[in-house]
């Protein structure tokens, strides 16, 4: 059975969808059509239905649940996991409703977050997630919201954090951070979803048992990253939520499903 399949070229996705994509593992009859894509991109798609499997922003869940299931397997959850709110110099908290703020995308996580935290704001700029550093450098935003690898290159360009937007989620819920997770449409073969997230969770071991080796498949998509940066971002992102996202994992979903209506009831 040939499935389309989109994730981003982030190395948390590449290491997670290696094995499986690039049959180090048995597919089990699956074959892949993969889409390496932004993760806004991939959440506009889910909005459209577009492919049979897909990472999203758990932002967007709450709008495509009607049309897909999410997998236990694949997704990025965490604690100290989530996005930062920087700029070039600190700016009090008072004034950052009144701020121009670059956000990675209108259905985030990481939008989800900050209209928690600064729901009073409205002065918001929509891009891609690597746009962002350089949007506040040059002056086009005050601040901005980051997200993937730029967590660990920011104070590198002299921007400074105002605040962590995953640290205050994590003090008002209890809750880990469910930033991404893997989605299936829910008019596959019966069972395609129950056999796919078993093959994810396989791929995943798999690059664990090998790991810290970094496959090429990695570094093939992170050539812009030094392998310093390739390896935070899979420690960071990558761990046994990756595998199975559990009880804990399941209530923090719940959470954001109910953060998302409060947040858009206002």
């Amino acid at each position: 059975m040939r499935l389309t399949l989109g994730f981003s070229p982030c190395p948390n996705d590449t290491f997670i969808f290696d094995a499986l994509v690039n049959k180090k593992i048995d597919s089990e009859g699956f074959d892949f059509d993969v889409h390496l894509e932004d993760v806004q991109t991939l959440n506009q798609w889910a909005l459209q239905g577009r492919l049979d499997l897909s990472k999203i922003s758990y932002g967007v869940l709450p709008l495509v649940v009607d049309r897909y299931e999410l997998l236990d397997a694949g997704g990025a959850l965490g604690k100290g996991v989530g996005p930062l709110l920087i700029a070039k110099q600190p700016i009090p908290a008072k004034k950052i409703p009144d701020c121009t703020i670059a956000i990675p995308g209108q259905n985030t996580t990481a939008h989800l977050l900050f209209s928690l935290a600064y729901p009073q704001a409205r002065n918001k700029q929509f891009m891609i997630f690597s746009a962002i550093e350089d949007a506040v450098l040059s002056g086009q935003v005050d601040c901005g919201v980051i997200i993937h690898e730029n967590r660990f290159t920011y104070g590198q360009k002299g921007l400074v954090k105002l605040a962590d937007l995953g640290e205050f989620w994590e003090t008002s819920t209890g809750a880990p951070i469910p930033l991404g997770g893997i989605l299936a449409k829910k008019d596959l073969a019966p069972g395609t979803a129950e056999k796919i997230n078993r093959l994810i969770r396989k791929s995943l071991e798999y690059a664990f048992r090998n790991y810290p080796t970094l496959p090429d498949y990695v570094r093939q998509h992170s050539q812009e990253m030094d392998e310093h940066v390739m390896r935070q971002h899979i420690d960071l992102y990558v761990n046994n939520y990756s595998l199975d996202l559990g009880e804990d994992g399941h209530r923090a979903v719940k959470t954001l499903m109910k953060t998302y209506t409060d947040v858009n009831t206002r």
